[in-house]
């Protein structure tokens, strides 16, 4: 047998061999009881579920999902906020039989939009889509969403309630609705924004869109997609797509009275072009409130305190009133709790005590050359106010 001849039948042999060796494999696995593994699709949809508390819902809305994207190669990607109702743990338990689904739990961190971006930067899919996971959300939308992203015909696409042939129907109260209506005309007039519902929070997007602007996204707040929108200034092909909004069947709404001041500290940080963080204007509301309770407790204990006394009880009640609202609210993704509250407080009382020195002197100095007190009085409160902010970020309210 030549060279020439040899080869076609080593090949032959070697054909034989691996069926022969596929063949044993599956009979193996068929002794085994172990299915074999299906060939890997890479996802051209992942769709971002933020979650807090919707334990009973996460079955739900995998089995909708499966219906709705029949014939799609999709995953979802749970992102959970450390639910205390084991939300998680059930996306967990799914994901071990169903590979399609993943499931990021968050620790030391909160907030929806935080949530989305975490979720729509994990994904290497084409195309993303976020909804909620309440079923308030119509999942048959998904299929016409990414029909048009995968024709070209637009960037991100919008599920509206205000589109003819959308409605909130039973999802929303009447004032809720209400609310809802003033925060799209705030985010029109303000922001320029051409949307008939900016405050949707369904939508898809093509991912490399959502890589582009990250940089730009604030990770607080409540409406991720207003913020993409005025984040792309304008880049984005826009198309809007009418939905009945759902009435809640399981779980707790992700809104709460903080959500307002977020959405309006949006607001104030996309016209300022984000040179003003929305966390640094939810610090500034509680310093603003910080003076009122000063002043109040002041008047007050000057009844049976001299005013020295009276002063530095005042400006230690202040304090303490800052703390714990900022703790509440500016910084409730990194709430302090048990004894690090304490913890926090004590280095609070001496970051502010350092930001009153620098608001002294800063005022002396400007006072000493322009002779102006309230230009003096509003830079040095300017100047503690930032030291406070910057200093309490890093030391009181760090990241873990």
């Amino acid at each position: 047998m030549t060279h020439r001849d040899a080869e076609p039948a080593r090949a032959a042999t070697n054909g034989r061999s691996m069926q022969l060796t596929e063949n044993a494999s599956t009979e193996a696995e068929t002794q085994s009881g172990e299915a074999k593994p299906a060939a890997f699709v890479p996802a051209e949809l992942t769709v971002v579920l933020p979650t807090y508390n919707e334990r009973a819902n996460v079955p739900l809305i995998v089995e909708k999902l499966d219906a709705a994207l029949a014939g799609i190669a999709w995953e979802a990607i749970f992102v959970d906020d450390n639910s205390p109702d084991g939300t998680a743990e059930v996306a967990k338990n799914i994901a071990r039989r169903d590979p399609r689904i993943r499931c990021i739990k968050r620790v030391g961190r909160r907030g929806l939009s935080g949530a989305c971006v975490e979720g729509m930067l994990t994904s290497s899919a084409p195309f993303v889509a976020v909804m909620d996971v309440d079923l308030q959300h119509d999942e048959s939308l998904l299929p016409r969403m990414l029909g048009l992203l995968r024709a070209d015909e637009a960037d991100l696409v919008v599920a509206s309630r205000f589109v003819e042939g959308g409605t909130v129907g039973e999802g929303l109260s009447a004032t809720r609705a209400w609310g809802s209506g003033v925060a799209n005309g705030l985010a029109r007039v303000l922001l320029g924004v051409q949307l008939s519902d900016p405050m949707s929070g369904f939508f898809a997007i093509r991912r490399e869109k959502v890589d582009e602007v990250a940089p730009k996204l604030s990770s607080q707040g409540f409406k991720i997609m207003l913020n993409i929108a005025v984040s792309a200034k304008g880049a984005l092909r826009v198309r809007e797509l009418p939905f009945v909004f759902r009435e809640r069947l399981h779980g707790e709404s992700k809104l709460d009275t903080l959500v307002t001041m977020e959405y309006l500290g949006l607001l104030v940080s996309k016209l300022t072009r984000d040179l003003v963080s929305v966390r640094f204007l939810m610090f500034g509301i509680v310093g603003a409130s910080g003076v009122v309770v000063h002043l109040v407790s002041l008047r007050t204990g000057l009844v049976g305190l001299s005013f020295n006394y009276a002063q530095l009880l005042a400006t230690f009640i202040a304090m303490t009133w800052n703390f714990f609202l900022n703790n509440h609210l500016t910084y409730r993704d990194r709430r302090l709790r048990g004894f690090a509250v304490i913890k926090g407080l004590v280095s609070f009382y001496l970051v502010c005590s350092v930001g009153v020195v620098a608001n002294v002197g800063v005022a002396d100095w400007i006072y000493g050359m322009d002779s102006s007190w309230w230009l003096a009085g509003t830079a040095g409160a300017a100047m503690g106010a930032v030291w406070n902010y910057a200093a309490s970020s890093v030391l009181t309210w760090r990241k873990n």
